[in-house]
């Protein structure tokens, strides 16, 4: 405990980051609530004199938009995968691959799937296996943080009474590794709902095969094409509505975390 004379001292000190938070943090995220209840807020309009009605339209707004089902589609899909390097396209489109040519290996069909004429489920397969594949190393290593924690001597207990395999990691190495189970399921949900990166990787900012933009197209992705239009307060409804939506997954996950998680 900071002794009162001294607390000056470790203020002074806090000082440089703590202005660094309130400006690229907190407010941004109050501003970001701000313009979301601004009616049609648009920045170049505000430059102009343009005044705007405080309301919910901006919402209305996102949740009407004809691409809000399908992103809100894509979203899930790709967070739910995600709990559990590509060519460059031209590359694509001079050759099969490697995978159809193991698929023809065995008397299969060439697939299309990214390429012009995909079909959806084909760009989502590759998408899933893409982020899966790219989130598995962050996962196993808090994983095995979690093995080389635990307490040799529960192992050793369960070898002297004979204990079948099956019962020491049901009840052993499950429930003693249950937090770091619960904190990789929790980022991952995050994760997987922020996913936008690995889409624009994969497909560019089309968001979607060529003569099908935006088909694979994510609430992140909704958000970013927005700010070019200077529809700060679309932008900002469509960003309150993710993190509703992430905030409840998460309140869920930490609810059920509570019966399953030993510390």
């Amino acid at each position: 405990m900071v002794e009162s004379k001294h607390q000056w001292k470790a203020w002074l000190y806090l000082a440089p980051a703590i202005v660094l938070l309130l400006v690229f943090t907190v407010w941004p995220i109050i501003n970001t609530v701000r313009l979301a209840f601004l009616n049609d807020y648009n920045s170049l309009s505000e430059v102009g004199g343009a005044t705007f009605t405080v309301g919910i339209k901006n919402f209305q707004t996102v949740i009407g938009d004809s691409g809000f089902k399908t992103a809100l589609k894509n979203t899930m899909l790709l967070c739910l995968f995600n709990i559990i390097g590509m060519p460059h396209m031209e590359r694509l489109i001079q050759t099969k691959g490697i995978v159809n040519n193991v698929i023809e290996l065995f008397g299969g069909h060439y697939v299309n799937w990214i390429n012009q004429g995909s079909e959806y489920w084909a760009n989502m397969f590759v998408m899933i296996v893409y982020i899966v594949w790219n989130a598995l190393p962050f996962k196993i290593l808090v994983l095995l943080g979690g093995l080389q924690g635990i307490n040799k001597q529960y192992y050793d207990a369960a070898k002297v009474d004979s204990t079948p395999r099956w019962r020491v990691f049901t009840k052993i190495t499950v429930p003693l590794l249950s937090p770091m189970i619960a904190y990789v399921v929790i980022t991952g949900f995050i994760g997987g709902f922020k996913e936008y990166t690995s889409i624009v990787g994969i497909f560019g900012e089309t968001m979607g095969p060529a003569g099908d933009a935006g088909r694979m197209n994510t609430i992140v992705g909704m958000i970013y094409d927005a700010l070019p239009k200077s529809n700060y307060g679309v932008a900002s409804a469509a960003a309150l509505i993710l993190f509703a939506i992430i905030f409840v997954v998460t309140m869920i996950n930490m609810q059920v975390s509570k019966k399953r998680v030993h510390y």
